[in-house]
């Protein structure tokens, strides 16, 4: 039996509990608020990035430098014949000076033959090619030189080693070219011509 005591003492119990749920609510707001408000610091690093360039450039002279970048705007080499026509067993030279344009990264050189003719003349022509201390390019130069294609090669054969050139046209490849007619070559090409085009393609090796 509920008296009035009775029921005024449960409304004081239910008053408590009411001031003690917002009192704890209170108190976990006063902490959420001090964790929002803690001090923060932040360091940032930003850089721009630009890719080098790598470019080569050739000489048929040693000494006057050009961009030589396709089969149509090749460099014109001068081989100096003896006697002034080739002759069977006769054999001439010509140089080639590549290095790296300025500016340029460093990289390295790989000769290549390119399409080269497979008949007439060109049956009975063999080349090689050597790398020079300098740029007089005849047959005691090339003796004393390094290989890079072997002697009395076919006119399809490639470099067989590569060479390094430094950045900025720091460092020059002199390339001693002999071409050589064959002594069996019969009366059918003489008189006849052939063009001969070769590649020197420079690459960036990967790390």
């Amino acid at each position: 039996m509920n008296t009035r005591r009775s029921v005024r003492e449960a409304k004081r119990n239910r008053s408590r509990r009411i001031r003690a749920v917002l009192a704890g609510g209170l108190v976990l707001g006063i902490g959420a608020s001090a964790t929002l408000a803690a001090w923060n610091d932040s360091e940032y690093g930003s850089a721009t990035f630009t890719a080098g360039r790598f470019d080569i450039v050739g000489a048929a002279d040693g000494t006057t430098f050009t961009s030589h970048a396709t089969t149509g705007t090749a460099a014109a080499l001068t081989f100096a014949a003896t006697p002034s026509l080739m002759i069977p067993g006769a054999t001439t030279y010509a140089l080639f000076s590549v290095k790296t344009a300025s500016p340029s990264v460093a990289g390295t050189l790989q000769w290549n033959a390119v399409s080269p003719a497979t008949t007439g003349l060109a049956v009975f022509l063999r080349y090689g090619v050597r790398t020079i201390a300098g740029t007089a390019c005849n047959s005691g130069t090339y003796a004393a030189g390094t290989s890079v294609v072997p002697d009395l090669s076919t006119l399809a054969t490639n470099g067989t080693v590569t060479q390094a050139v430094s950045a900025n046209g720091g460092s020059t490849v002199n390339y001693c070219i002999a071409v050589t007619l064959q002594p069996a070559a019969d009366n059918t090409v003489q008189g006849a011509s052939t063009t001969l085009t070769w590649q020197v393609l420079g690459t960036v090796p990967a790390p």
